[in-house]
């Protein structure tokens, strides 16, 4: 399922805070890290300072592969560089990405969410926002403007689910990784906050709606159905040798997942891109949005399969 991992590079050191974990994932999953550059429009292909920049990620990413695992010295470390798309005036980075995965069957790519100059001068917010919509592939954003540390562990993950099966997509490639990563899965539930509405007089010939929210006493039964849905999940993990916790909260979905990755400080936040409201009523499109412009952790986004 993460056979091969795909890097975008645009020469700045905001994109390469993707290195580390594209690192501990190949040597973790043996997988192939793959870096790529896209020539912007109108640019020279000849342009000398692509390649030995690419050349010299490759090396460093397959040094510390070769350091944190078991390799032989004698033994190959699967990473490739490539310089892709044309010299043309309508070359767009995100197109080339994606057209990229899919042509070379790529199983996850992870890029940087913010950033901008370096030799490719792209716009790393826009392009990562493009590359979100539009993948097949599952993609890990890393915040640019993050400290990563050079030792990056992915110990925990927090797992929002809304009770949809869209939302539940991206549990196959959770429990994919659990075997070698062995995570502590943290799911999350949100309920959306529920409301009275009542009209009142506003004024002569008016009436005004007041809204009033459920009660702590009001809300029990939905958390209730919630907490059922959430126990079943954490039990089929288990079943499987995954360690796993759950909890449910009452609120907005997006604040309530933010407010949640600040509070247990997850190593990645793993969730569906889209998906029909379940009991929650979550767009997940919006709430996955917001999640990655307010968030400060990596942020695995899958796309359910149907899409």
């Amino acid at each position: 399922m993460y056979k091969r991992i795909l890097v975008p590079l645009d020469g700045s050191e905001l994109a390469e805070v993707a290195l580390p974990y594209s690192e501990v994932l190949a040597e973790k999953l043996d997988s192939e890290v793959i870096l790529i550059n896209v020539r912007t429009s109108g640019e020279d292909p000849e342009n000398p300072e692509h390649r030995p920049y690419l050349n010299k990620m490759a090396a460093t990413v397959e040094q510390n592969i070769r350091k944190s695992s078991d390799i032989a010295p004698g033994q190959k470390v699967k990473v490739e560089s490539s310089i892709i798309g044309s010299s043309g005036l309508l070359t767009h980075a995100a197109e080339e990405i994606v057209d990229y995965a899919e042509k070379e069957n790529i199983s996850l790519i992870v890029m940087a969410t913010h950033g901008r100059t370096g030799i490719k001068r792209w716009a790393l917010g826009s392009t990562a926002d493009k590359v979100i919509r539009a993948a097949k592939c599952p993609v890990l954003l890393i915040r640019a403007n993050a400290n990563v540390s050079k030792n990056v562990h992915l110990d925990k993950i927090l797992v929002p689910l809304d009770g949809s099966k869209q939302s539940e997509a991206v549990l196959p490639y959770i429990e994919n990784l659990a075997p070698k990563l062995k995570p502590n899965i943290s799911l999350l539930s949100i309920v959306e906050r529920p409301y009275h509405y009542s009209t009142y007089a506003a004024g002569p010939g008016f009436e005004g709606i007041l809204r009033t929210p459920y009660t702590e006493e009001e809300t029990k039964p939905l958390k209730v159905v919630v907490e059922k849905y959430l126990e079943s999940v954490s039990e089929k993990l288990m079943a499987s040798g995954i360690k796993a916790s759950h909890e449910v909260k009452i609120g907005s979905a997006g604040e309530e997942i933010i407010k949640t990755e600040g509070k247990i400080h997850p190593d990645i936040v793993a969730m569906s891109t889209h998906g029909e409201s379940g009991f929650s009523r979550w767009e997940y499109g919006s709430i996955a949005d917001k999640v990655m412009r307010a968030g400060n952790t990596p942020l695995l986004l899958v796309r359910p399969q149907h899409q």
